[in-house]
């Protein structure tokens, strides 16, 4: 079992607390993501699960053994840096060797870890090359082939895609996905990036000034954020935020002002917030429409810049009443050009509203 279990886990550094109080299981085989913002505590976290960090107070346990006081060489983990932290003068065989080697392995344990290694990555054809004549790509490989042959019970990824160019990143994430697929092992994964963490994580951690968002799966936080940092973080392009004011609330959904006075209805429950309450209207750029007639309930604006990418249009639109941007994501034959005027459309059940305390509100069936 490679299940990991936080409990009240905080770290500070002097007087500075960055992790507070993390409470979080991660089961056996899940291919864990941990997401926020820079500075957030996500690398912190990875380091104090690996022991690269002390934990200054709470319980970290590994396959049900506290881990507190354990070495990292006995923790059964191995970790992939974003630097790929090859030694130069040795071959790609001889890099993923090198930890069994100090580990007291004979020559044929060693020689079949890493040529097991090489066929997961499809390196073979590498071994005897030295890290400068290795693409990004394949670099990046080596290191995580160098963790494969520990066989460790949990993998650790810090931002292991951020150096290549975004060609290798979308090729390195398929390949991710399927050596979790075939090798059935726990792997928590640090990124900055919510593209790599929709398209790899079964359970996704949204991490903010070291306190846990929101814990779910990757559509679960698209679809249903917990809060309004949750549904700026996770989408892209980011969901729109809108200022309004509640008029009226009922069983069948809230009634919202916006800034420029339009009315809009909204899918979800206010009932016990107070007519007048300031709250904001949140919706996904590919459920916003831009329309060129005016009809009820649209709001009117200008299209500040048309982007045609062929296969879709996306159009940044002046905010109704407002100084900001909100960004449509529309279908490839939208006639908009830059510089049009547009009507907004805001389908009452794509529509989030968020209360005071940027929590989000319940949404009606």
């Amino acid at each position: 079992m490679a299940n990991l279990q936080f409990k009240a886990l905080c770290k500070s550094f002097g007087d500075v607390e960055i992790l507070h109080g993390i409470d979080l299981e991660i089961l056996d085989g899940e291919f864990i993501v941990f997401v926020g913002p820079s500075g957030c505590g996500k690398s912190t976290l990875l380091r104090c699960i690996a022991g690269l960090e002390d934990i200054t107070s709470g319980e970290l346990f590994i396959g049900g053994k506290p881990m507190n006081d354990v070495p990292p060489s006995k923790r059964g983990i191995a970790m992939v840096f974003q630097s790929y932290a090859l030694y130069p003068h040795m071959t790609v065989a001889e890099n993923m060797a090198f930890g069994l080697k100090l580990a007291g392995y004979s020559k044929t344990e060693v020689a079949a870890a890493v040529q097991r290694a090489a066929q997961i990555l499809q390196i073979e054809s590498l071994l005897d090359r030295r890290p400068k004549a290795l693409s990004g790509g394949q670099r990046q490989r080596v290191a995580i082939g160098r963790a494969i042959v520990r066989k460790p019970g949990v993998f650790l990824f810090d931002e292991p895609l951020s150096n290549l160019d975004a060609g290798l990143r979308v090729q390195m994430r398929v390949e991710l996905a399927r050596l979790h697929k075939d090798l059935a092992t726990t792997m928590v994964y640090v990124t900055h990036d919510q593209v790599e963490a929709m398209t790899l994580a079964n359970r996704i951690v949204v991490i903010n000034e070291g306190r846990i968002e929101q814990v779910g799966s990757p559509l679960e936080l698209y679809h249903h954020p917990a809060n309004r940092f949750v549904a700026g973080f996770i989408g892209s392009p980011k969901m729109n935020f809108l200022p309004c004011v509640l008029v009226s609330a009922a069983g069948t959904g809230a009634t919202v002002r916006l800034e420029d006075g339009t009315l809009l209805a909204a899918g979800a429950d206010a009932r016990g917030l107070a007519e007048g309450t300031a709250l904001t209207l949140g919706i996904r750029p590919e459920r916003l429409l831009a329309e060129t007639a005016a009809g009820e309930g649209t709001a009117k604006t200008k299209v500040i810049v048309a982007e045609h990418l062929g296969d879709t249009v996306f159009l940044y639109v002046q905010s109704p009443g407002g100084t900001g941007q909100l960004t449509v994501k529309a279908q490839p034959e939208n006639p908009l050009r830059t510089g049009d005027e547009t009507h907004l459309r805001f389908p009452a059940k794509h529509c989030l509203l968020f209360g005071p305390d940027d929590r989000t509100l319940p949404r009606l069936a």
